[in-house]
């Protein structure tokens, strides 16, 4: 069964993200349910979302990077309205962010990107990105 793209594919800032994600030692793109998402063995980073309201509903953000938050972080992203619980990944850590160039920058995206990177890949892959200096 083909899945609705639940993404804006036309957004500027998609291809950066993707080459971000791909820079990193051992990266593979998939896709999953329609969505791009970049894994190092687990999934780290993930374009297009939805967002999980506290009543169970829930709202498109289809230009939108979900990534893994160190759980220290969560309370200061909670607490900024640009970010929000993306449907499915909000209970493991994940948070979402619109790619909205008026609200984030990149360097924050690229950030958040290298964060969860390092939050999920497995010695190995962090030893080479190390090793690049």
């Amino acid at each position: 069964m083909a899945h609705v793209i639940p993404y804006d594919d036309s957004h500027p800032w998609f291809e950066r993200v993707r080459a971000l994600a791909r820079a990193y030692p051992r990266v593979t793109e998939d896709d999953s349910h329609g969505r791009p998402t970049f894994r190092v063995g687990r999934v780290f980073c993930v374009l297009g979302n939805e967002e999980r309201r506290p009543d169970g509903s829930r709202v498109p953000r289809p230009r939108s990077l979900a990534v893994r938050i160190d759980p220290v972080e969560l309370p200061a992203l909670d607490a900024d309205d640009r970010f929000f619980e993306p449907r499915f990944w909000y209970a493991h850590g994940w948070r979402g962010v619109d790619l909205d160039p008026g609200r984030v920058t990149f360097e924050e995206v690229a950030e958040l990107v290298d964060a969860s990177y390092r939050l999920l890949a497995p010695r190995g892959a962090l030893a080479e990105l190390d090793a690049r200096g």
